[in-house]
């Protein structure tokens, strides 16, 4: 097996119990296939194999890891994909529901978690190992002085939960900081009252400078008849999903 490289940003878990749980935690009912995210040298991909067979997918960009995974789990070779996941397109052609796994990479986790709102159509289920404080960010309140652009987007269509806490001395080599388990799970909201464009780009504008009050942060962006209204003395970390939703519809529904 080979070293983990500094530049991929992997830290191997060296602990089989805590993978086995990870891998308990999908439940990936409903999807045809079960992606997962940068297996490295396949601790979680042992207990994957097992429980979804030939559902399971592996991504993986680094070229020594996918030859030591087809000599490893020769049983899905064929499934092992030399490629980057913020790149590749999943299923082609196909809309059978996905579920994804992983140990995120810590340097392309918010890349990783836009790249799944894109696929949220077809992305039923997901567990990721990322960095705790990454991971309580995500999962955070309205209120919260983490609470941000990214909690907003992933809650408008996912329910999230915080699951465990991974300790640093359980990885290979060791990080810096701990690491969390969050689960996302696909919540009931179709689709939006207002273009999803405004959506994003209402939500970026808004924490863009989350200490300015809305009336301000969204200077130039909200019709003229709105900018009396009482919900944009608040500041945008104040705002729940559903604030924003309402706020959007305020500015446009789609025709």
């Amino acid at each position: 097996m080979h070293y983990p490289r500094k530049s991929l940003s992997q830290n191997y878990l060296q602990d089989k119990n805590i993978a086995r749980k990870i891998t308990g935690m999908l439940n990936a009912g409903n999807a045809g296939r079960v992606y997962e995210i940068g297996p490295g040298h396949g601790i979680l991909t042992e207990f994957l194999v097992e429980k979804f067979g030939e559902r399971l997918f592996l991504v993986e960009i680094d070229e020594d890891s996918v030859a030591w995974l087809r000599e490893r789990f020769p049983e899905i070779r064929e499934r092992i994909m030399a490629e980057d996941f913020l790149k590749i397109e999943l299923q082609p052609g196909n809309d059978e529901g996905i579920a994804i796994i992983g140990n995120f990479p810590y340097h392309i986790t918010s890349p990783i978690f836009f790249r799944i709102l894109e696929y949220k159509d077809r992305v039923l289920e997901v567990v990721a190992m990322i960095q705790k404080e990454v991971a309580e960010r995500l999962v955070s309140m309205p209120g919260s002085k983490t609470y941000g652009l990214l909690s907003v987007l992933l809650q408008t269509f996912y329910d999230t939960d915080y699951l465990i806490t991974v300790p640093e001395q359980v990885f290979y080599p060791r990080p810096r900081v701990k690491s969390a388990v969050i689960r996302l799970v696909r919540n009931d909201r179709n689709e939006l009252p207002c273009w999803e464009a405004t959506y994003v780009s209402l939500v970026k504008r808004a924490f863009n400078q989350r200490r300015k009050t809305l009336r301000n942060a969204l200077k130039g962006f909200l019709p003229e008849n709105m900018v009396s209204l009482k919900i944009l003395d608040k500041r945008a970390e104040q705002l729940s999903v559903e604030d924003f939703v309402r706020l959007c519809r305020l500015i446009g529904e789609k025709g």
